[in-house]
Protein backbone atom coordinates (compact mmCIF):
# COMPACT_ATOMS: atom_id res chain seq x y z
CA UNK A 1 0.00 0.00 0.00
CA UNK A 2 1.38 3.16 -1.16
CA UNK A 3 0.94 6.31 1.53
CA UNK A 4 2.20 8.99 -0.73
CA UNK A 5 2.66 9.42 -4.22
CA UNK A 6 5.92 11.43 -4.57
CA UNK A 7 7.50 12.40 -7.92
CA UNK A 8 11.31 11.76 -8.49
CA UNK A 9 13.71 15.08 -8.43
CA UNK A 10 13.93 16.61 -11.99
CA UNK A 11 16.49 19.29 -12.31
CA UNK A 12 15.14 20.50 -15.87
CA UNK A 13 11.82 21.80 -14.33
CA UNK A 14 11.42 25.43 -14.42
CA UNK A 15 11.91 27.13 -10.88
CA UNK A 16 8.84 28.71 -12.11
CA UNK A 17 6.80 25.95 -11.49
CA UNK A 18 8.31 25.82 -7.84
CA UNK A 19 7.19 29.64 -7.58
CA UNK A 20 3.68 29.11 -8.76
CA UNK A 21 3.25 25.89 -5.84
CA UNK A 22 4.50 28.05 -3.10
CA UNK A 23 2.37 30.86 -3.82
CA UNK A 24 -0.52 28.28 -4.37
CA UNK A 25 0.62 26.76 -1.08
CA UNK A 26 0.50 30.61 0.53
CA UNK A 27 -2.96 31.66 -0.73
CA UNK A 28 -4.24 28.14 0.17
CA UNK A 29 -3.05 28.77 4.05
CA UNK A 30 -4.53 32.30 3.58
CA UNK A 31 -8.07 31.32 2.69
CA UNK A 32 -7.94 28.38 5.17
CA UNK A 33 -7.39 30.91 7.56
CA UNK A 34 -9.84 32.84 6.82
CA UNK A 35 -12.48 30.05 6.37
CA UNK A 36 -11.36 29.38 10.12
CA UNK A 37 -11.67 32.48 11.30
CA UNK A 38 -15.31 33.12 9.92
CA UNK A 39 -16.42 29.43 11.32
CA UNK A 40 -14.84 31.05 14.73
CA UNK A 41 -17.38 33.74 14.70
CA UNK A 42 -19.89 31.79 13.70
CA UNK A 43 -19.54 29.65 16.39
CA UNK A 44 -19.04 32.32 19.02
CA UNK A 45 -22.61 34.10 18.01
CA UNK A 46 -24.06 30.74 18.46
CA UNK A 47 -22.78 29.79 21.68
CA UNK A 48 -22.88 32.86 23.00
CA UNK A 49 -26.39 33.99 22.25
CA UNK A 50 -27.69 30.34 23.73
CA UNK A 51 -25.86 31.07 26.70
CA UNK A 52 -26.83 34.87 27.41
CA UNK A 53 -30.54 33.56 26.65
CA UNK A 54 -29.83 30.58 29.20
CA UNK A 55 -28.47 32.18 32.21
CA UNK A 56 -30.46 35.74 31.72
CA UNK A 57 -33.66 33.74 31.95
CA UNK A 58 -32.53 31.36 35.02
CA UNK A 59 -30.32 34.31 36.67
CA UNK A 60 -31.67 37.74 35.18
CA UNK A 61 -30.38 40.09 32.73
CA UNK A 62 -28.97 42.15 34.78
CA UNK A 63 -25.10 42.22 36.16
CA UNK A 64 -22.19 40.97 33.98
CA UNK A 65 -22.82 37.25 34.49
CA UNK A 66 -24.47 36.25 31.31
CA UNK A 67 -22.26 38.16 29.03
CA UNK A 68 -19.07 37.69 30.70
CA UNK A 69 -18.07 34.33 28.38
CA UNK A 70 -19.15 36.73 25.50
CA UNK A 71 -17.04 39.62 26.79
CA UNK A 72 -13.60 37.31 27.09
CA UNK A 73 -14.37 35.49 24.11
CA UNK A 74 -14.76 38.42 21.88
CA UNK A 75 -11.57 39.73 23.01
CA UNK A 76 -10.35 36.14 21.87
CA UNK A 77 -11.78 36.74 18.83
CA UNK A 78 -10.72 39.76 18.45
CA UNK A 79 -7.47 38.49 18.41
CA UNK A 80 -7.58 35.68 15.87
CA UNK A 81 -9.29 38.46 13.23
CA UNK A 82 -5.94 40.46 13.59
CA UNK A 83 -4.02 37.58 13.34
CA UNK A 84 -5.84 36.55 10.16
CA UNK A 85 -6.38 40.46 8.67
CA UNK A 86 -3.52 41.82 10.24
CA UNK A 87 -3.77 45.20 12.13
CA UNK A 88 -3.73 47.18 8.68
CA UNK A 89 -7.09 45.94 7.86
CA UNK A 90 -9.02 49.12 8.76
CA UNK A 91 -7.33 51.76 7.97
CA UNK A 92 -4.62 50.02 4.69
CA UNK A 93 -1.51 49.71 4.32
CA UNK A 94 -0.90 52.85 3.42
CA UNK A 95 -3.09 55.18 4.69
CA UNK A 96 -0.52 57.07 7.19
CA UNK A 97 0.71 57.93 4.41
CA UNK A 98 -2.22 58.91 2.35
CA UNK A 99 -2.99 61.35 5.67
CA UNK A 100 0.01 63.16 5.63
CA UNK A 101 0.00 64.13 1.81
CA UNK A 102 -3.92 64.80 2.43
CA UNK A 103 -3.00 67.22 5.04
CA UNK A 104 0.08 68.44 3.00
CA UNK A 105 -2.29 69.77 0.19
CA UNK A 106 -4.47 71.39 2.47
CA UNK A 107 -2.06 72.92 4.45
CA UNK A 108 -0.45 74.54 1.06
CA UNK A 109 -3.56 75.25 -0.42
CA UNK A 110 -4.40 77.80 2.62
CA UNK A 111 -1.09 79.50 2.27
CA UNK A 112 -1.58 79.88 -1.67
Amino acid sequence: MEKYNIEPYDEHKESRGYRKEEAYLRAKKKVDSIIGFYWHLAVYVIVNLFLIILIGVNAGFSGFGPYATATFWGIGLVFHFLGVFGPNFFFGRHWEDKKIEEYMEKERKRWE
